[in-house]
């Protein structure tokens, strides 16, 4: 792809959005830059230039449809035809169910589901009388499997996976040329989990193995290069959608007791935490979270994955990554 190529990256302002905005900007992209926070997109931007690239700040919840259009119309009057949009941006709340508000229930929806749907649409008008264009929804192994603790974001997860199969369908009966994507992401070290609303006592934490941010960039950039439906990233995600297939139901018994505890470190959390819900949290928090001791800043399943088809290396690893679910379920 031409290093002029013109990206939308909404969440861009910190974790995984920031890192795919740096990515982008290594191969001397025009970016596109999504998030409320204003301060935290400013300083995304002087990153990308200082790598090569250039940036717009556009400052909006993607929640709100009209300024997600808005927003690919300005890009597009001031850089040129969107090439390459990346739905990305996220909220969720830390909660059993029937402790939550059918507010944080609804804005969770509103944001981590129907932002990409918006985001979506706004690429989708203009890349689709044209003929081109790549649009990535970041998923996660949440999207097959999910756990306690995040009901609205894991359903939310479920419902894009569910949008992007059926409009993938609607393109292909129309013989349009615009592919789409979907990146399914393991547990990854942002900052979501020092601002995503909580009701735990505990502070929130990656459940599993972690991986840098950076993975999960490189991931998207080659979903970008390559027409791939889906791709999967890291040996954990892997193992949830296998073992999901599967034994489902050994999933839920053994979520049932290790969901809670294996998402809460051992720090009570702060009494007057703030959270990203409904405002943005102030300040810029870059692209890394509190885990980095112990985030992985590669992958090796990633890495074989870029180059064997996907559904082939699932059916290499799946007994492998079954066996090692019975067996940590046995244990």
């Amino acid at each position: 792809m031409a290093v002029s190529e013109v990206v939308v990256v909404t969440g861009a302002s910190a974790g995984v959005g920031r890192a795919i905005a740096r990515a982008f900007a290594e191969r001397g992209a025009r970016i596109g830059l999504i998030a409320r926070g204003e301060d935290a997109l400013v300083a995304t931007k002087r990153e990308v230039e200082k790598l090569g690239g250039r940036a717009i700040v556009l400052p909006l919840d993607v929640a709100d449809a009209d300024a997600v259009d808005a927003a690919a119309e300005r890009v597009e009057r001031e850089f040129g035809p969107i090439d390459v949009w990346v739905n990305n941006a996220m909220v969720s709340v830390f909660s059993p169910a029937l402790d939550m508000t059918a507010d944080e229930f609804q804005r969770v929806t509103n944001v981590t589901y129907l932002g990409y749907v918006w985001g979506t649409l706004a690429a989708l008008r203009r890349m689709k009388p044209r003929d081109h264009g790549t649009i990535i929804q970041v998923g996660s192994a949440l999207s097959y499997r999910a756990i306690p603790l995040q009901s609205a974001y894991c359903a939310a997860k479920h419902a894009i996976k569910g949008f992007t199969e059926s409009l993938r369908c609607e393109l292909l009966h129309d013989e349009s040329k615009v592919r789409l994507s979907m990146v399914h992401l393991p547990a990854i070290n942002t900052p979501q989990f020092g601002w995503s609303r909580s009701h735990m006592k505990r502070r929130p934490k990656p459940m599993g193995r972690v991986f840098q941010p950076e993975v999960a960039a490189e991931a998207v950039l080659h979903a970008a290069d390559n027409d791939r439906r889906e791709l999967w990233v890291g040996g954990p995600t892997v193992t949830a959608i296998v073992a999901e297939r599967v034994v489902p139901g050994i999933l839920d018994r053994h979520l049932g007791k290790s969901g809670y505890e294996g998402q809460q470190t051992a720090e009570p959390t702060p009494r007057f935490r703030r959270d990203n819900l409904f405002e943005p949290v102030n300040g810029d928090h870059g692209a890394h979270g509190r885990f980095d001791r112990e985030a992985k800043r590669s992958s090796l399943q990633l890495a074989l994955s870029k180059h064997k088809n996907l559904v082939g290396y699932a059916v290499a690893v799946g007994g492998g990554a079954l066996a090692l679910v019975l067996a940590l379920l046995t244990s």
